[in-house]
């Protein structure tokens, strides 16, 4: 099990183990030699969200990246997608994010990514492991080169704005379109108005006034109720919400409904069999997907790839399938015929585009999705112990996928960038999964797993 890295990259409280500056720095050395010597000329774009402690982790990273021997650009704040855009755009070999993505403010991570815009692969992150303290202790000094501060790239906002633009696959615009957006006082918060204005849409925003600790706040992907309140009484045609580093994006249908990312995949995946587009009649999907997802793709003749949780997973499949759709209910969702990784923007332009070119409302573009009843809860741990092991809790997560059978589900993991156990269930009544849940969570602390 790694100790650092998770599903999408390393994360924690700033300020604490191993967000602090002296082990940001150390990682940017092994990072870059472990990075400068893939493809591409030996330079990496850094950005960040709007979270207070950005500016000097970034300080932190630049200068161990600059110390092992990469030339380093600051893209300033922008969403994570951009990265993956722009990298390969430039022939960097790598690129790199500071952010926590949906988490509160006081917690934030790095991620990086290599030459073609794509997430690092495990393997690379465990060789970084390898060269890095797994715990809080004394490290060896970090020397800093001279000139090891970043250079400005000041056009990186209006380049991935370009991106974003070239991929409106329609030669109308969204004139007259009500839209009411939620920027999560995170990375979109600027370019995601200047995106859909220039398109011609009506924009109302909400979370665009980012302090340093508002971040993802009561807004944005994981807190959608004031968008829907605000789509309701705007009568707009449709909201969308991001999260803190714009890889995610959700929707709120003019019934004031949230659609989240299994919604999306219905409505584009329809969209793309339509125009002949959905190679190989394949969507990848994860583990988390609800089940009244998987009998809509069915009633379609839409065939589905099941992958655990983390849009890395989804990339791999799609990679290794030749399929072009993917995505996570989270509202990560992959279009590779654009870019190897979630962009909420790119998201949202695929989906107002279906809007546009079909004339139907959200609401009955989403018709044939049928919801399952499902609940998620998150029980905080002390550590992660191999589930496999922990008995007598895990005979009972099988007793309860025994009587779920055929009419639910039932899944449970391990967080992979914070310390929660998830146990999420899905069957055809909500008081029924509701109880079978508080039992596992019960059984989880008469296990010791759970940390309070």
């Amino acid at each position: 099990m790694r100790k650092l890295f998770g599903t999408d990259g390393i994360r924690g409280v700033a300020g604490t183990w191993p967000l602090t500056p002296e082990f940001v720095r150390r990682l940017g050395v092994v990072a870059a030699k472990k990075m400068r010597g893939l493809s591409g000329k030996p330079a990496c774009l850094v950005v960040r969200d709007t979270r207070r402690s950005g500016p000097g982790l970034q300080k932190a990273l630049t200068r161990g990246l600059s110390a092992g021997g990469l030339r380093v650009y600051d893209g300033g704040v922008l969403p994570t997608p951009a990265v993956s855009a722009l990298v390969p755009r430039h022939g960097f070999c790598a690129g790199a994010v500071l952010s926590a993505s949906h988490n509160p403010a006081e917690f934030n991570g790095i991620k990086f990514f290599g030459p073609s815009g794509t997430k690092l692969p495990d393997a690379l992150e465990l060789a970084m492991e390898r060269e890095l303290p797994v715990s809080p202790g004394r490290m060896g000094a970090v020397s800093v080169p001279a000139g090891s501060a970043a250079s400005s790239f000041i056009r990186a906002e209006d380049e991935y704005l370009g991106f974003l633009r070239s991929a409106w696959p329609l030669k109308s615009d969204l004139s007259g379109l009500r839209l009411v957006m939620d920027g999560a006082n995170g990375a979109t918060h600027r370019v995601a108005g200047r995106l859909f204005r220039s398109l011609g849409a009506e924009v109302s925003a909400l979370a665009v006034s980012p302090n340093g600790w508002n971040i993802n706040r009561d807004c944005g992907t994981l807190h959608p109720q004031r968008l829907a309140r605000e789509v309701l009484r705007r009568r707009a045609h449709v909201g969308v919400a991001f999260d803190g580093d714009g890889d995610r994006a959700m929707f709120v249908d003019e019934r004031g409904r949230v659609c989240d990312g299994d919604a999306v995949l219905l409505v584009t995946s329809r969209a793309l069999k339509a125009r002949g587009r959905l190679k190989k009649n394949l969507v990848a999907i994860t583990v988390m997907s609800n089940l009244g997802l998987k009998r809509a793709f069915s009633a379609l003749d839409i065939d589905i790839v099941e992958t655990p949780v983390g849009d890395r997973y989804v990339w791999q499949a799609l990679r290794d399938t030749g399929a072009v759709l993917g995505g996570e209910p989270s509202g990560h969702v992959i279009f590779r015929e654009f870019l190897p990784t979630g962009d909420g923007l790119l998201t949202a332009l695929q989906v107002l585009a279906v809007l546009r070119s079909s004339g139907s409302p959200l609401s009955a573009l989403t018709s044939l999705f049928v919801r399952y009843p499902q609940v998620l809860v998150n029980v905080k741990v002390r550590e992660k112990r191999p589930l496999e092991s922990v008995r007598p809790f895990w005979g009972d997560v099988q007793t309860v996928k025994k009587s779920l059978g055929e009419d639910g589900r039932i899944f449970v993991r391990y967080s992979g960038t914070e310390p929660l156990l998830r146990i999420m269930m899905e069957g055809p009544s909500q008081d029924r999964i509701r109880g079978y849940a508080d039992s596992l969570v019960a059984s989880a602390r008469r296990a010791g797993l759970a940390s309070s």
